[in-house]
C-alpha cells in the first residue's frame, strides 16, 4: 500500500472534469451559461465534428481583464459569488471548476475585453498546462474556444456517440437555454451549417411565446395553454401542451427553475400526475414549464452538471404543479389539438392520390365517375330524415355536467363548438357540421370521457350510486385478482361496486354502480382486478382510482356499433361542450377532431 500524498493539480483537475465535462453538450452547457452569466444579449455558438473538434462561443457580454482571466482558469474562483455566500444563488450556478477542467481535458483558449479597455487579453490552458495572458484584438466581450475535447485523456473518447448524436445534444443544451433567456440572441452553427438562429425578443409573454414557438413549433406555441399560477412565493409560468399533443418520451417535457433548466424526476412525476388521466399510458405531455422563487428557497448547486435543485419546500412545488395544470386542464374542457384534423387531412389526401399522382409528382387529369354515397351514408341519411325524439342519450343516467337540453334548431346546433349531427359512420362516428368545417367524433371514446366526469363528481360528493343486483354474480378469478379485489373492496364500494370474497378462485358481485345500468358483471371485475394487480403499490391512491374509474366508465358507455338517432347525436355533443375534459377519452386518445372549411377546399383543389 502506497503511502498518501496530495494529487498534483493537473490530476485533480482531470477528475473534476469527469464530473462537469461528460460530453461536447456539457462542455458548451457551462460556456454559454457564462456568458448569459455576463450579461450577453447575444450568443454566437460554432461546433466541429460534433463539438469534439471544436466548441466555440463569442458573446458580448462584460468580459474579462487579464487577472480575472488568470484566475478563471485556476479552481474554485468565481464571480458569481460577491458576498461569498451560499445561501443565495442568483446567477446560473457554479462550480468554480469548469474552465480549469476543460484546460485539463483539451485546449481551452480564452479571448476577452472590458468596455474602455485599450486591448484584450488571451489565455491559452493546453492539457493543464497555462500560457499566457498576451495581448490579443477583440471589439467586445469573450470569445472560448474548447478544442480536441479529451486529447489529455483519450480513453474517454470511446464513451462518447456518433458526432451526430453529439451535436444533436449541443442543440438540445441551447435550445433550453435559449426558451428560458428570450431576450438573448442565439446562433448556432454545426460544420458550417446553421442549425439555430433566433433573434432577440421583448422579455414579456408574448416574446417568450414567440421563442418558444421558433424551438417548439408554432402549433404547440398556438395551442397550448397557458400557465400563470402563485402558491405564496412560488410563481409557475409557461405552456402545456394539450393531452392530444402527448409524446413517447419525456424528451419535450422543458422545467426551468429561476431561469436555469433542470431534469428533476419528482417533478416531471408532477406534471404527469396534473394531467391525470387525460394521457394514454406510457404516453408524456409536450410542456415548457418556468418555475420562480427567493434563491434562498432553492439550492441550485447540489449537483456537479448543475442539472438538479433542491428546494427548501419541494411538497409545495410539486402541489402547485399538480393543481395549476389540472385547473387549466379542466378549463380547457373540450379542446382538441389541430393535429389531429390535420393528420387525418394527410393521410385522407395520400390514401386518395390516383396513381399517376404518385408517380408523376403532378395532378392527372380528373375523368373517374363521382363516387355513389355508401350503404352507410344512405342509412345516415335516411335516419336523420326522421322526426327528432326526445329520448336522450343518457336517458336512465346522471349527465356529466348541467344538462343543456337537446335543441331542436338545427342553427343554434352547427353554432355550438361541435356543430350539428349530420350523419353516423360505421355506427361508430359522428360527422357534424359547424359553422366553418366540420367535426367527427368517436361516439364510444366521448361517451366514455362524460360518464367518468360524472362518476368523478360522484365520488367526490356524497358517493357513486350503488345498484343492487337482484341476483348477486360469482365471478371466478386467479387467486391473486381475488386477493387484490379484496383489499380495495372499501374504495370500490364507495365506487359504487360492492364485491365480497366468495371462497378460493371467487368473488360475489353484489351490486355495481348505476350509471353502468346492466353491464357484463364478469368481465368488469375481471378487468379491474387485472388494472389492481398491474399497478400493485407503484401508483398513488388517486392514480389507482383513476384507472379503475377509467375500466369502470369504459364498460358504462354508449359502444362502438350502437345506432343512434339525431337526437342522441346532438345530446352527445351538447353534453361533451360542458363537460371537462371532453376533448380525451380515458385513455388519452382525442374523441374529435375538426377538419375546417378552408383545409377541406384545399384538399379538393378549390383554394
Amino acid at each position: 500500500m502506497h503511502k498518501i500524498r496530495q494529487l498534483p493539480d493537473r490530476l485533480v483537475n482531470q477528475i473534476a472534469a469527469g464530473e462537469v465535462v461528460e460530453r461536447p453538450a456539457s462542455a458548451l452547457k457551462e460556456l454559454a451559461e457564462n456568458a448569459l452569466d455576463a450579461g450577453a444579449a447575444k450568443l454566437t455558438i460554432t461546433l466541429k465534428s460534433g463539438g469534439i473538434e471544436e466548441i466555440t462561443v463569442r458573446d458580448d457580454g462584460r468580459g474579462m481583464d487579464a487577472d480575472e482571466m488568470t484566475l478563471a482558469v485556476r479552481r474554485h474562483a468565481t464571480s458569481k459569488l460577491p458576498e461569498d455566500s451560499l445561501a443565495e444563488i442568483k446567477s446560473l450556478g457554479f462550480r468554480g471548476e469548469a474552465l480549469p477542467s476543460m484546460g485539463a481535458v483539451a485546449r481551452l483558449s480564452i479571448t476577452s475585453v472590458t468596455a474602455g479597455a485599450p486591448h484584450a487579453w488571451q489565455l491559452v490552458v493546453d492539457a493543464g498546462v497555462p500560457r499566457g495572458p498576451e495581448p490579443a484584438a477583440l471589439a467586445n466581450g469573450s470569445v472560448i474556444s474548447v478544442t480536441q475535447l479529451f486529447k489529455a485523456v483519450p480513453a474517454r473518447l470511446k464513451f462518447l456517440k456518433t458526432e451526430r448524436t453529439e451535436q444533436g445534444q449541443c442543440l438540445d443544451v441551447i435550445k433550453r437555454l435559449a426558451m428560458a433567456w428570450p431576450h438573448v440572441a442565439f446562433h448556432l452553427t454545426a460544420d458550417q451549417r446553421v442549425l439555430l438562429d433566433l433573434p432577440a425578443a421583448l422579455p414579456d409573454a408574448a416574446g417568450q411565446q414567440r421563442r418558444i414557438g421558433s424551438i417548439m413549433g408554432r402549433g404547440f406555441a398556438d395551442e397550448a395553454i397557458m400557465l400563470d399560477a402563485m402558491r405564496e412565493q412560488i410563481h409557475l409560468t409557461g405552456f402545456a401542451g394539450l393531452p392530444t399533443m402527448n409524446r413517447p418520451t419525456t424528451a419535450h417535457m422543458f422545467l426551468f427553475v429561476n431561469g436555469r433548466p433542470i431534469h428533476d424526476r419528482s417533478l416531471l412525476g408532477a406534471i404527469r400526475a396534473g394531467y391525470g388521466d387525460t394521457l394514454p399510458r406510457g404516453r408524456h405531455p409536450m410542456t415548457v414549464l418556468f418555475i420562480t422563487l427567493p434563491s434562498a428557497d432553492v439550492d441550485v448547486n447540489v449537483h456537479p452538471a448543475k442539472a438538479e435543485v433542491r428546494f427548501k419546500d419541494a411538497a409545495a412545488v410539486r402541489s402547485l404543479l399538480v393543481g395549476a395544470l389540472s385547473a387549466q386542464l379542466r378549463d380547457a374542457s373540450i379542446t382538441a389539438t389541430a393535429d389531429n384534423g390535420a393528420d387525418a387531412l394527410r393521410r385522407f389526401a395520400l390514401d386518395n392520390q390516383p396513381a399517376s399522382y404518385l408517380s408523376a409528382g403532378r395532378p392527372a387529369a380528373y375523368s373517374a365517375a363521382p363516387l355513389a354515397p355508401s350503404a352507410e351514408l344512405r342509412q345516415a341519411a335516411a335516419e336523420l330524415q326522421r322526426p327528432l325524439s326526445n329520448d336522450h342519450l343518457l336517458a336512465g343516467h346522471a349527465p356529466a355536467a348541467p344538462v343543456v337540453a337537446p335543441l331542436t334548431d338545427d342553427e343554434r346546433h352547427r353554432h355550438g363548438q361541435l356543430g350539428a349531427a349530420r350523419a353516423q359512420l360505421h355506427k361508430t362516428y359522428i360527422v357534424a357540421e359547424t359553422d366553418d368545417g366540420v367535426t367527427i367524433i368517436d361516439q364510444h371514446a366521448a361517451h366514455e370521457r362524460l360518464v367518468m366526469e360524472q362518476m368523478k363528481a360522484d365520488l367526490a360528493g356524497s358517493g357513486i350510486r350503488a345498484q343492487q343486483l337482484l341476483l348477486p354474480e360469482v365471478v371466478s378469478m386467479p387467486d391473486h385478482y381475488c386477493a387484490a379485489i379484496a383489499d380495495a373492496s372499501d374504495w370500490l364500494t364507495k365506487m359504487g361496486l360492492v364485491v365480497d370474497g366468495f371462497g378460493e378462485g371467487a368473488v360475489v358481485v353484489r351490486a355495481v354502480p348505476a350509471l353502468l345500468g346492466t353491464p357484463d358483471v364478469n368481465r368488469l371485475v375481471t378487468d379491474i382486478a387485472e388494472e389492481l394487480v398491474e399497478f400493485g403499490d407503484s401508483h398513488s391512491l388517486d392514480d389507482r382510482i383513476n384507472h379503475i374509474l377509467a375500466t369502470v366508465s369504459c364498460h358504462g358507455s354508449v359502444r362502438a356499433g350502437r345506432s343512434l338517432n339525431a337526437a342522441e347525436m346532438n345530446a352527445l355533443l351538447r353534453d361533451m361542450e360542458v363537460t371537462p375534459r371532453s376533448g380525451q377519452c380515458n385513455h388519452g386518445r382525442p374523441t374529435w377532431v375538426k377538419l375546417s372549411l378552408a383545409d377541406i377546399e384545399k384538399l379538393f383543389g378549390r383554394r
